[in-house]
């Protein structure tokens, strides 16, 4: 006898019902967007790779391939369980679909060209009968919407891995299968050619982006456009900072995958040779550095296999072209677009690092990579173990680890070798150093020197951000507060906020329509959070100065935007609190003088940069090679 199929509504609505009792923030998609979306037709749908075939059984019992049924459509693929109950995962996907079923009910012209495919995860309940259950209570109409299942585990499980579905299954104490999945909501937009244009998470699934995007694709605003490869030496230009970001025609200088054309170097001489300005590299005695490790290190940096669903690497918050920051977010952004709170710092000398992360919380590069690994708005593996696992099972990877450390990989050894390549990212010889320390005075503009004399006097700047007689690292490796972290914190926000959502494109949004879209960031209190010491709150590490000028926005909120905005907040003096550091006071600096600080900083940039970026450009990004 079958069940009705009343039991898995059932369980959406208990779970709606115990929001009553346990707040939970009901996702972006069960409500109207507050804000206006983008007009259909006004941006571009990047192709982000290619849809995956497989065997799928539909809810008639008929065996198919995932390709024959998408035809010649666009479709939405959603990936489910039917007996769900977190609202905000399968329920959420399903309503979505049939509000977008409903509202195109009254554009027949553009529902005949949309199919809908949800796919089952769970086989062995979700049969083709039960699928077929399941969809009638969402379906309007004769919409094409098709519930989808498959023959066993074997036959899903290529599909998963295809469209980087992580499903892990839940089990009790007794080692039982609970009936329950851990998996993270995505939904896939696919164009008639098969290729993915777009992905939904939990926070961007909403029937009017979505119905926007499928017109999109419809309005022919994604057409190829033939460009003219850059130029070989353009390719490895650095840094895509926000200048002129403010202004319509700006234009990014990221460099997409396909157009990569990077040249592998011996990293390894920019560690034992350091470049001129800066001085010899310390090295732990028990991870000394070898060829192999960096080698490897580099691999595993770039490798997206690293996250919990396979998307998402150290290089994506790190980016070469972009400084190895991230000069595009104020904040970082973790997998599946969750948030962090502060900015991607920049990896270019950070094996002299004695403080890490912006709080200088930790102070070995082997055991900071774990931090990000972990974290559940980063990489968000669920464990050590994990990430060691899922590495060891991972082919192109035993050779590797057996050619660096003659073993498996381990917590110690994936840590090792990632913090390998990144003491290898040196830089230095820049204008400055050519100038100081190689006594060509000739190689710097006279406002680069009288930049420098005001760092070193009067503006005070070389207090914190120290300079030596041999070499400079631009830091003095201590924690200081400026008043940045506190106005964060204790200062209240304007009523209405500008929102820039693309070059020269703002939207006046009130405060609380932002507080409604994202869930409420959690106040940043420097390292006393750490320290539970009250004279450290709010205070942060001291960054080092060099490839300043590669590394926008700057402070560790990312809240100014370029250098001209660092140098004016500093010659006021920071923000007055409590406990901001007594070296700040406010410098009384004219223009001309902050114009020439802001020629010094940009006087820091190295002379190796293109090829570090080069380099990062050559390897390999998650695959086999």
């Amino acid at each position: 006898m079958k069940t009705p199929y009343f039991f898995s509504l059932f369980l959406i609505l208990i779970a709606t019902a115990a929001l009553a009792e346990q707040p939970k923030p009901l996702a972006i998609g069960y409500s109207e967007l507050p804000f206006k979306s983008a007009a259909p037709g006004s941006y571009r749908l990047p192709v982000i790779g290619s849809a995956a075939d497989g065997d799928v059984l539909t809810s008639e019992n008929q065996p198919k391939q995932l390709h024959q049924l998408m035809g010649s459509k666009i479709v939405l693929l959603s990936f489910i369980y039917a007996t769900c109950s977190d609202v905000n995962g399968c329920p959420l996907a399903t309503q979505v679909l049939h509000k977008i079923s409903q509202q195109l009910q009254k554009q027949p012209e553009l529902a005949d060209k949309l199919r809908l495919l949800t796919l089952s995860f769970n086989p062995t309940h979700d049969t083709p009968d039960r699928m077929r259950e399941y969809g009638e209570s969402f379906k309007t109409g004769h919409f094409d919407w098709q519930f989808l299942t498959t023959r066993d585990e074997t036959a899903l499980q290529p599909i998963l891995n295809a469209y980087q579905q992580n499903v892990q299954k839940i089990v009790d104490d007794k080692g039982q299968f609970t009936g329950t999945y851990s998996h993270l909501l995505r939904v896939y937009l696919i164009d008639t050619d098969k290729n993915i244009r777009n992905i939904y998470s939990v926070d961007f699934l909403h029937a009017d982006t979505v119905i926007n995007d499928i017109k999109t694709l419809l309005m022919g605003a994604q057409q190829a456009v033939e460009s003219t490869p850059a130029k070989a030496e353009g390719l490895y230009e650095a840094g895509d900072n926000k200048q002129n970001y403010q202004n319509i025609d700006y234009q990014t200088r990221s460099i997409a995958l396909s157009q990569r054309q990077g040249k592998a170097i011996d990293l390894i001489k920019f560690a034992n040779t350091p470049p001129l300005g800066l001085p010899k590299l310390p090295q732990p005695k028990d991870n000394p550095l070898t060829p192999a490790k960096i080698a490897l290190g580099r691999k595993l940096f770039y490798d997206r296999r690293l996250s919990l669903n396979n998307t998402f690497s150290c290089a994506m918050c790190h980016i070469p072209e972009q400084g190895f920051s991230n000069n595009e977010m104020t904040t970082a952004v973790g997998i599946e677009g969750r948030s962090v709170r502060r900015n991607s710092p920049t990896l270019y000398n950070v094996g002299y690092a004695q403080l890490l992360f912006h709080d200088g919380r930790e102070n070995s590069l082997e055991q900071q990579v774990w931090g990000p690994l972990l974290a559940h708005n980063e990489m968000a593996n669920p464990s050590i173990g994990y990430v060691v696992d899922k590495i060891k099972t991972s082919p192109d990877y035993k050779h590797l680890f057996e050619q660096a450390y003659n073993k498996d990989p381990t917590m110690e050894t994936i840590g090792q070798a990632i913090a390998s390549y990144e003491r290898t990212l040196n830089s230095a010889d820049s204008a400055f150093d050519r100038g100081y320390y190689g006594k060509q005075s000739h190689v710097v503009n006279e406002d680069i020197k009288r930049g420098f004399a005001l760092f070193t006097g009067k503006a005070g700047c070389s207090l914190c951000h120290t300079i030596d007689k041999t070499s400079a690292l631009f830091t003095d490796q201590k924690r200081h507060n400026t008043g940045i972290g506190y106005a964060a914190s204790m200062l209240k926000d304007p009523e209405h906020q500008k929102v820039q959502v693309a070059p020269g494109v703002f939207v006046d949004v009130p405060k609380q329509n932002l507080t409604g879209l994202n869930t409420e960031k959690p106040n940043d209190l420097g390292y006393y959070e750490i320290s539970q010491d009250p004279k450290d709150r709010w205070s942060y590490k001291t960054p080092s100065l060099r490839n300043i000028a590669l590394t926008s926005p700057y402070m560790h909120n990312g809240s100014l935007a370029t250098l001209e905005a660092v140098v004016h907040f500093y010659n006021q003096g920071g923000i007055a609190n409590e406990n901001r550091s007594p070296l700040l006071k406010p410098l009384n600096l004219s223009e001309s003088e902050l114009a020439d600080l802001v020629s010094f900083l940009k006087a820091l940039t190295g002379n190796n940069v293109k090829e570090l970026v080069s380099d990062g450009f050559a390897a390999p990004v998650g695959d086999y090679r």
